[in-house]
């Protein structure tokens, strides 16, 4: 099953007899702006103008519960999550497409956990809102109630010992930039560096300039370089969760699958028992 649709691929299917539902999820990984400057607001952007029909999904309070231990964007209560999903009108009969401003990292983030929750064909946009190429609406829609209810677990989830495990049994992909891997700057979490035995792959290059995938055979010599087979067990994670879906996206669209470590760096430094590791070379 592709994980990507095109911008045109998506017209021809919103002409079709099953269009599918759209989800609007844009944010920003940090609202710190210059002096002056309006922090980033999604549903501002979304109320400026979205794809006609789209229903705005916030990442941080529908895709993810409240920070703290378990990390900055832990797993969403499920029934919450499903509730969500419903009042956007997702249903199991009908494809969904996720799309953000261009990044990428919040659609594969919705993505992932329409994935987890067994929704069958969901897809994100590629290249994101900046790919479309059709009219923008203001109207918000109200769909009608889907009933797509969720059940966890249709693809791989991660916690902390199971990431560590995998750094060294398999392959662990660490897909932050890599001055933060290598522990040279941390400007979010409690300590630089990375997962033992994790190996950098930072998520910035999976795409082109233009916010859009690389080919599926560029993706997957990429990883096939980094140690990743189809049949070997393949994990990510990034800061928080939202990154590393991203890349398990790009995973997806190479035919690797890989499981995602949620809690991800910002669970991990957070407890001072557990190991880190600097510099470039796994450890």
């Amino acid at each position: 099953m592709n994980a990507i649709i095109s911008a045109s691929e998506l017209v021809d299917e919103l002409a079709g007899a099953n269009p599918p539902v759209l989800l609007d999820v844009r944010w920003q990984l940090s609202t710190a702006k210059a002096a002056g400057a309006a922090p980033f607001d999604g549903r501002a952007e979304y109320a400026a103008g979205h794809l006609p029909g789209a229903v705005y999904v916030d990442l941080d309070r529908e895709l993810a519960s409240a920070p703290g231990a378990s990390g900055r964007h832990p797993l969403p209560d499920v029934a919450e999550f499903g509730a969500a999903m419903r009042r956007a009108g997702v249903s199991p009969r009908r494809p969904v497409v996720v799309y953000d401003g261009g990044q990428g990292w919040a659609a594969a983030r919705a993505w992932w956990l329409l994935r987890w929750t067994g929704h069958p064909d969901a897809r994100v946009l590629d290249g994101g809102l900046t790919a479309w190429e059709g009219p923008l609406s203001t109207d918000v829609p109200t769909p009608a109630e889907g009933d797509f209810v969720p059940e966890p677990g249709a693809v791989g989830l991660l916690d902390a010992d199971e990431a560590a495990a995998l750094a060294r049994s398999g392959v662990l992909f660490d897909a932050r930039a890599g001055e933060r891997y290598r522990g040279e700057v941390e400007p979010i979490d409690r300590v630089g560096g990375h997962i033992p035995g994790a190996v950098s792959a930072p998520t910035t290059a999976n795409v082109a300039p233009d916010g859009r995938f690389l080919p599926a055979e560029e993706l997957r010599a990429r990883f096939k370089s980094l140690g990743a087979t189809e049949d070997g067990a393949v994990g990510v994670y990034c800061g928080s969760g939202v990154s590393g879906a991203h890349e398990v996206l790009a995973l997806a669209v190479a035919g690797i699958p890989a499981a995602l470590y949620v809690g991800s760096w910002s669970e991990w430094s957070s407890d001072p028992e557990r190991p880190v590791a600097v510099g470039p070379d796994p450890q």
